[in-house]
């Protein structure tokens, strides 16, 4: 089938319903669009037999869903209605939710039900749901309605037959009024329920020190006290602010846009620095390796050890790693590698993302963001190079969220890799002004996939892979677990297998042996240099390309040509 998906951003879903649609033998398209004219333009270039929005946040035109058939997916269960759905299901406190595939129409989410899946809430932020229970139900939901449309005759009609439901009220797009936190007396529970409910956007807006910001990421404090509302410590970049029971971390901010200038989100202490506030509040450091719940404080990078396993997790917020957290992962790194009763060192990465990669909106806060960027790329290299290196352990790449750019090769790094089943990887720079990229790729990929693949992969057009091409082309050694738990479970496993079957010494020697090869036929340090001397073009030569790229991902600025030209086939 010709299908036609109309998008508001490509995003992780999209991404994950491409997959799934073209595994299943479907010419797929993609049009990124932010207009009537936009959808109307791509919908007569691709003359689809089906339209599916997975995340439209545009009404479809009476031109388009009177003559074509339209399947939106809603994050919401059956008969719920509006724009902030998941929003209000965090914000009531619900036990269950769901997505629904329904037939779009004049009126907002209240066309005929052609499908919806249930699941259970998770105390997480709302990106984290809309990234794991969310994407898994409505990759689910639009293959029942794929389903339910071969049973209604091909080609589809604009009039289908389908399972109606009377809708619920629209709710409101949830406003700020909703959302705001009275810090004199809400508890540590309801300012984490707020700040996840807008987390990813659009935030909770608060004062600090008389400017106004939007408040992300929110993590539990059992430990430091203060009067409700000051800030009484700052770690990594995060501020910590007080409560009326505890306190709550807060990783980020985004200072509120105003009429002359945008701003975007960066970590909290940076954010206010640049705002001309000072945090005169102490560092509130804690160990790698400290035995502290995950719910009762907030650390990017921990570290633990079980049946001769080290555990290494960095959970940077949306995979994106700066100079500086590079360099204490490093650090993290190091001191798993120095633990001589391990075997195994497992990269756990974050339950979201595994990486990203550089952080480009650290890099566009920068006096000099050229100059950042090499930094940022430098620090990331070298951790790749530690890792490759490591001929003290056998090391375990997990992905249990996806990973994109320098983030697929820092996971290629590791001596196995393995990845969650709906993870998608996407290891591509061009979409960055034409990026080269680093972190070793030139070597880890074609020693994976080989150079063909290599080559289909890194060029244009932009195409995430999922984890079942992934398996096969040799990119992962495997993919398992439906979900974050089972995943964990089954990383587990594996490890201790290797750690204690009794081949570990043999495969390190094997290792060892493999690596003295490569290193005779081309050293890495002649890879990285080769990488870096292209990057140096983008980052300082004349073409600003990878600056303007940089400027419009960190902005969120409309893709130059995405909505009036015509929109870019996504298939290939």
């Amino acid at each position: 089938m010709q299908i036609l998906f109309l998008v508001s951003a490509h995003n992780s879903l999209s991404q994950r319903a491409w997959i799934a649609l073209t595994e299943l033998g479907h010419d797929v398209a993609v049009a990124v669009v932010d207009s009537p004219s936009a959808m109307e333009t791509a919908v007569r270039v691709h003359a689809p037999d089906l339209i599916v929005c997975p995340f439209l946040k545009a009404m479809i035109p009476e031109s388009i869903w009177r003559r074509q058939p339209c399947l939106i997916v809603h994050p919401g269960p059956r008969g719920d209605r509006g724009p902030s759905s998941l929003d209000w299901a965090i914000e009531l406190d619900k036990a269950d939710w769901g997505v629904t595939v329904l037939q779009a129409t004049g009126d907002v989410d209240a066309g005929q039900v052609w499908a919806t899946r249930t699941f259970s809430m998770r105390d997480v932020a709302k990106s984290s749901l809309y990234r794991h229970e969310v994407r898994r139900a409505a990759i689910e939901a639009v293959l029942d309605a794929l389903d339910e449309l071969a049973g209604a005759g091909t080609p589809p009609r604009a009039t289908f037959r389908a399972a109606s439901v009377a809708p619920g009220p629209c709710l409101p797009l949830m406003a700020q009024e909703v959302r705001a936190i009275d810090w004199r007396s809400d508890r540590i529970e309801r300012v984490l329920r707020k700040v996840r409910a807008g987390d990813g956007h659009p935030g909770v807006l608060d004062v600090i020190d008389g400017e106004r910001f939007h408040l992300f990421g929110a993590h539990a404090e059992r430990t430091l006290r203060g009067r409700p509302g000051e800030l009484v410590g700052q770690r990594n970049g995060a501020i910590c602010r007080a409560t009326v029971d505890g306190a709550v971390w807060i990783t980020h901010l985004k200072r509120r846009d105003s009429a002359a200038q945008r701003y975007f989100k960066l970590p909290a202490t940076r954010a206010l620095a640049l705002a001309g506030i000072d945090v005169e509040v102490p560092e509130v450091g804690i160990a790698f390796d400290a035995q502290v719940p995950d719910d009762h404080t907030y650390r990017e990078i921990a570290y633990h050890e079980n049946a001769g396993v080290g555990y290494l997790r960095f959970a940077f917020y949306n995979g994106a790693m700066s100079t500086e957290q590079c360099g204490r992962l490093r650090e993290a790194f190091a001191h798993a590698r120095s633990q001589r009763h391990t075997k195994v060192i497992v990269l756990l990465g974050g339950d979201d993302y595994f990486s990203n990669g550089i952080h480009l909106n650290e890099i566009e806060a920068a006096d000099n963001p050229g100059q950042e960027s090499w930094r940022n790329l430098h620090a990331i290299d070298d951790l790749v190079k530690d890792i490759l290196e490591t001929d003290s352990h056998l090391v375990v790449s997990a992905l249990a969220g996806d990973a994109a750019a320098g983030g697929v090769p820092l996971a290629l790094a590791g001596d196995y890799v393995m990845a969650r089943e709906d993870t998608v990887l996407n290891p591509y720079y061009q979409h960055m002004g034409g990026l080269y990229g680093s972190e070793y790729w030139t070597y880890l990929l074609p020693r994976r996939v080989g150079p063909a693949a290599t080559a289909r992969l890194t060029g244009a057009p932009f195409r995430p892979v999922g984890s079942r091409e992934a398996v096969r082309i040799g990119l992962l050694d495997a993919a398992f677990g439906t979900n974050l738990e089972d995943f964990r479970a089954g990383t587990a496993r594996f490890a201790e297998r290797v750690a204690h079957d009794g081949l570990h010494q043999a495969r390190l020697e094997d290792k060892r042996h493999r690596r003295a090869i490569d290193e005779r036929v081309k050293p890495l340090e002649a890879y990285r240099r080769e990488e870096m001397e292209h990057c140096h073009e983008c980052f300082f030569g004349p073409d600003v390309s990878y600056h303007r790229a940089r400027q419009g991902f960190v902005y969120k600025l409309p893709t130059p040509g995405s909505a009036s030209e015509e929109p870019a086939r996504v298939a290939i």
